[in-house]
């Protein structure tokens, strides 16, 4: 059974300032979604779903509809605030979804073939789709997911913080702990997270999570019992947010799964503020001049 790809795409690019997750970066308006998903066909994904926002769901599938008619099957989902499970009670005030851990539930309905996890806004690499893609295509039980790691170093923006799940492995690269990190950056004297208004110094070759993530369909179980808990215990917060990496430190913890860490060593881009987008323009140009995308990315 081919893996299918979840696309995470409901953020509404606050930092970016706009729709981050459609606007054009390739020589004939690709997106950044539009290279991952090239590099998921090739790899052997058979199927896409996109989470989104009911705010602009005729927006996004007028733009990707067309161009993937006929490639790989596509489906879509919507993220919302009120998408909760039944019982659940939370602050009517809240204005913004509740992160990553939701967005992949909202997909509990459409997936049920192992599957991996992007970002929108990030590019990962021909390779790291490759490699992802033969780990679950062989034959997985529940208690066997993964994920792709990144050294930090590769991964930071000239401008300004980024997010990243932080990770701890063994000598057989399986994941000990993953700690989602809101607030690191590059300084002038290294790379550095902020906690309690402190700053605590990260090795560049320090392995992260940038959210390329491998599970079962036995996930969204794990994922709505600790949702569940999770609206319990900070439901009635304006900010808070339910982190995957969170929920699979969690199951870790609790000994109901592994994780194994694929190393990439490709260098990050993505679009998490405005001006990242001229680095990720010129970056997509040396790949086509590399070979490893055509200028016009759909025929």
């Amino acid at each position: 059974m081919k893996p299918t790809l979840l696309v995470l795409a409901a953020g509404m690019g606050s930092r970016y300032g706009g729709l981050k997750q459609i606007d054009p970066i390739g020589p004939t308006n690709e997106t950044i979604i539009d290279y991952s998903i090239h590099d998921a066909i090739e790899a052997g994904f058979g199927k896409i779903v996109f989470v989104i926002r009911e705010s602009f769901e005729e927006e996004f599938k007028e733009l990707f509809n067309a161009k993937l008619a006929g490639k790989i099957e596509v489906d879509y989902v919507n993220q919302e605030i009120g998408k909760v499970p039944e019982g659940s009670v939370y602050n009517l005030e809240r204005e913004k979804p509740w992160g990553t851990g939701h967005a992949i539930l909202m997909a509990k309905d459409c997936i049920n073939e192992p599957f991996a996890v992007i970002n929108a806004d990030d590019y990962y690499g021909v390779e790291a789709f490759t490699t992802i893609a033969k780990y679950l295509s062989n034959s997985i039980t529940d208690e066997e997911n993964c994920m792709v790691g990144y050294q930090l170093g590769n991964t930071i923006s000239e401008n300004g913080s980024v997010s990243r799940g932080v990770c701890g492995t063994n000598e057989n690269d399986h994941l000990t702990a993953v700690v989602e990190r809101t607030h690191i950056e590059k300084l002038e004297n290294g790379i550095a997270y902020k906690e309690n208004e402190e700053w605590v110094q990260l090795v560049p070759q320090t392995t992260v999570s940038m959210n390329f993530w491998g599970f079962t369909p036995k996930l969204f179980d794990y994922l709505e019992a600790q949702f569940i808990l999770f609206l319990k215990e900070e439901g009635d917060q304006l900010k808070s947010e339910f982190f995957i990496p969170s929920v699979v430190a969690n199951i870790i913890k609790d000994g109901k799964t592994q994780v194994k860490v694929l190393k990439s060593d490709a260098q990050w881009f993505g679009v998490t503020y405005r001006e990242d987008k001229e680095k990720a323009v010129k970056a997509i140009g040396k790949l086509i001049e590399k070979g490893t995308y055509p200028s016009k990315l759909w025929a």
